[in-house]
């Protein structure tokens, strides 16, 4: 047994406690053997799971991942605390610090754009040296974009949306160009993607909640065509990809329900 006092109620200073005792000698055997890599993915997971959260408004899920997170932190904390390297309160200094030196307006000194104060933080003394400074574990769309804003801040842009679709188009016939000779597209397809990342970025919409709204679409669209199918008496891998084709199309096209039905329940025969 472990030397913990159950209560009712249990606040922060007890969930910092716990993660201490779970992870000592003579605790979790599992949490005591853990390092920063080896739950890296469940920080991420974590994190992501509380914004879903967020964005369904749900108090008690934001509440129980939020939770999740908090935990996350203070687990790979107590890593370090026990490595001998900081503690939380090491953690919590330097965010201190930190919200200090970038309000300096607030706090009595020379008023700064966000911008300046980060460069000055990060001893940043190039345009270069901003974009290489943005994390590389970032998702890459998310990456891809605060690259490319940085980069147009000292001029760099295209000044129009027909000007980003122009170098959509460019990139797309250098992929096509690539595969068509046998080159690994892989190059050229980042190209292609960095692209659209940057007409997302000029039309003022966040590219990774673009795809995942895209995503979203192909799933309701993929489930409105596997019932059409089901409803005509078929499966979808019993179809040919012309059928699939046919199908989804009438998907795209905008068919409200009821016309879908009465399209896919005249038969069997009409989907062969």
């Amino acid at each position: 047994m472990i030397n913990f006092t159950s209560k009712d109620r249990y606040d922060f200073a007890d969930l910092q406690r716990l993660v201490e005792v779970l992870r000592a000698p003579g605790g979790c055997p599992w949490d005591g053997a853990q390092t920063h890599l080896s739950i890296r993915r469940n920080f991420l997971e974590e994190a992501y799971e509380a914004c879903e959260g967020f964005d369904l408004d749900d108090a008690s899920r934001m509440r129980e991942e939020l939770g999740d997170v908090l935990l996350q932190v203070l687990f790979h904390t107590d890593i370090e605390r026990a490595a001998g390297r900081f503690d939380l309160n090491d953690v919590c200094d330097a965010e201190c610090k930190k919200l200090i030196f970038r309000h300096p307006a607030l706090f009595g000194g020379e008023a700064k754009s966000w911008d300046e104060v980060k460069q000055q933080e990060k001893g940043q003394t190039t345009v270069t040296e901003t974009l290489d400074g943005v994390a590389r574990s970032l998702p890459a769309t998310w990456r891809s974009e605060k690259i490319q804003k940085k980069a147009a801040k000292c001029g760099f842009r295209w000044e129009s949306a027909e000007e980003c679709l122009d170098k959509l188009d460019e990139e797309s016939a250098e992929l096509r160009q690539a595969i068509s000779n046998g080159e690994d597209p892989e190059e050229e397809l980042g190209d292609l993607l960095f692209a659209a990342v940057n007409a997302a970025a000029f039309l003022q919409k966040d590219p990774e909640q673009t795809l995942h709204r895209a995503c979203e679409k192909f799933i309701r669209r993929f489930g409105a065509m596997e019932s059409a199918a089901r409803q005509a008496g078929r499966s979808l891998d019993e179809l040919s990809r012309e059928e699939l084709l046919s199908l989804w199309s009438a998907q795209k096209t905008g068919l409200t329900e009821g016309a879908v039905k009465t399209e896919t329940t005249i038969g069997k025969e009409e989907l062969s």
